[in-house]
C-alpha cells in the first residue's frame, strides 16, 4: 500500500535508544549536539520580532507563486548588505518554507526519476532522504582532508554520468566547516558547462566564518557562467528556525526558464506563510544583533576547545573555517560507536559520531559550537578526560 521511496522499517539507532533511556530516568545529560539557536540562550529582540508579525496586511491572502515582492526585495537587500557576491534582483529570488523544500523543488525541476544529483561526503545526513522522496538518486563525491578540506575533483569527475543533473555544494559544509575556494569554483564551472549540469549551493552557514580568507567564495548568488541556485533562509541567517522562510537565488543561462518552471511548481503548493513574508523586512533588521551573539559563541567555544588540545594530546581538532560544528578525531582505543555510546553512558555527554555524516573512516566526534558555554566546557573536559 505504501511507496518504496524510503526504508520505512529502519530501526532506532543505539545512540538514540540510549539517550531516550537516560532522559526517561532523569539523567542530567550534557548535550553537545544542540543546533537549535532558540534553545541556546541567545537574547532575541522580542519586541521587534513580535511587532513584525503584527502587520495587518497578513489578514489578506494574496498568493504569489514566487513569494511576495516585498519579501523578495528584502532578501535581495540582504545580499546587497552582506556583500555576498554580485547583487541580485528580486526577480531572481523564489521564496520557500525551508532549505529542505528548496532542495525538493530543485530536484523536481532538474531530475526525472532515477536521475543523479551529486552530493558531498561527509555532509549533513539529509540528501539521501530528500532525493529519494523525489525519486532521484544521490551520488556522493568526496571531500578530502589534508590539513584543510577540499573537493576531490578526480572523484567528482568519475561520478558524472549521462544521468547527472546537478552538483550540490554545502558552503560552508556541515560539519566540515569548509568554504568553497575560487580555484574550486573555476573547476566546477568548467565541469558544469562541459556536461550541461546545474550547480546548487546551500549557503545557510555562509555568514558564520571564523576569519577572513581572500580565496573564499561565500556565495554563488548572481553567478552567470552556469545555471546556478543559491539557497539560504531564516533558520541560520537570523537564528529563527521556527519562522519558516527560505529562498533560492537563480542565475546563469536558462535562469528565466528555470524561474518560470519553479513558479509553476510553487503555484501547486503555495507553502510559504503570508505572515513571515510581510515580516521579512523588519526581521532582517535584527540580523546583526542575532548574528553577533552566534559568532561570538561559536568562535569562543572553538577557541576553548583548541586550548584544551595541546601538541601531546591524543585528540586532534580538525581545521574548520566556519559553521556551527567542530570535529574531534578521537584516539584509536575505541570504535566510533563505542566512543559515543561510552561518553553518553559513562559521562552523560552527548556527541554525534562521524558515521552520521558519512565520514569514510573512524573515529570522529562532532560537537555543536552553538552549545551554551558552561555546558560546552564541562562536556569537552569530560570527553578529553576519557583518554588521559
Amino acid at each position: 500500500m505504501f511507496s518504496s521511496r524510503l526504508d520505512w522499517s529502519a530501526p532506532e539507532n543505539p545512540l538514540t535508544k540510549l539517550l531516550a533511556e537516560k532522559r526517561s530516568r532523569g539523567d542530567a545529560v550534557l548535550d553537545l549536539t544542540e543546533s537549535n539557536p532558540t534553545a541556546a540562550g541567545f537574547s532575541y529582540p522580542v519586541d521587534v520580532l513580535l511587532a513584525s508579525l503584527a502587520d495587518p496586511r497578513l489578514l489578506r491572502y494574496e498568493p504569489h507563486p514566487a513569494g511576495l515582492p516585498a519579501a523578495r526585495a528584502a532578501v535581495a537587500e540582504y545580499y546587497h548588505r552582506a556583500s555576498q557576491g554580485s547583487s541580485v534582483s528580486p526577480d531572481q529570488i523564489l521564496l520557500t518554507a525551508s532549505s529542505s523544500e528548496s532542495y525538493a523543488l530543485l530536484f523536481k525541476l532538474l531530475a526525472d526519476p532515477g536521475d543523479h544529483v551529486l552530493v558531498p561526503r561527509p555532509s549533513y545526513p539529509l540528501f539521501e532522504f530528500l532525493a529519494a522522496l523525489e525519486s532521484a538518486c544521490p551520488v556522493q563525491y568526496a571531500l578530502v582532508y589534508d590539513g584543510r578540506w577540499t573537493i576531490d575533483f578526480d572523484a567528482l569527475r568519475q561520478s558524472i554520468t549521462a544521468r547527472t543533473r546537478a552538483i550540490v555544494l554545502v558552503n560552508p559544509n556541515n560539519p566540515t566547516g569548509s568554504f568553497l575556494k575560487k580555484r574550486e569554483l573555476v573547476e566546477l564551472i568548467a565541469l558544469c558547462q562541459s556536461h550541461q549540469i546545474a550547480l546548487i549551493s546551500d549557503e545557510v552557514f555562509s555568514d558564520y566564518a571564523f576569519g577572513p580568507d581572500q580565496q573564499r567564495v561565500s556565495s554563488i548568488a548572481g553567478l552567470n557562467d552556469v545555471l546556478s541556485f543559491a539557497l539560504s533562509g531564516f533558520s541560520k541567517v537570523l537564528g529563527l528556525p521556527q519562522l519558516k522562510l527560505g529562498w533560492i537565488v537563480i542565475s546563469g543561462p536558462q535562469a528565466q526558464q528555470a524561474i518560470q518552471r519553479l513558479e509553476l511548481i510553487e503555484d501547486t503548493y503555495l507553502s510559504v506563510g503570508t505572515a513571515v513574508q510581510w515580516a521579512a523586512q523588519p526581521l532582517f533588521a535584527s540580523r546583526d544583533a542575532i548574528q553577533r551573539q552566534i559568532l561570538e559563541r561559536i568562535r569562543s567555544n572553538r577557541a576553548f576547545l583548541a586550548s584544551r588540545i595541546g601538541p601531546a594530546s591524543p585528540w586532534r581538532l580538525l581545521e574548520t573555517e566556519g559553521g556551527w560544528s567542530a570535529i574531534l578525531e578521537a584516539p584509536k582505543i575505541r570504535s566510533e560507536e563505542q566512543w559515543v555510546l561510552g561518553l553518553l553512558n559513562e559521562s552523560n555527554v552527548l556527541v554525534q559520531p562521524g558515521f552520521f555524516f558519512d565520514f569514510e573512516r573512524e573515529a570522529f566526534l562532532i560537537v555543536s559550537l552553538l552549545t551554551r558555554p558552561e555546558i560546552f566546557q564541562e562536556g569537552v573536559d569530560r570527553i578529553l578526560a576519557q583518554a588521559t
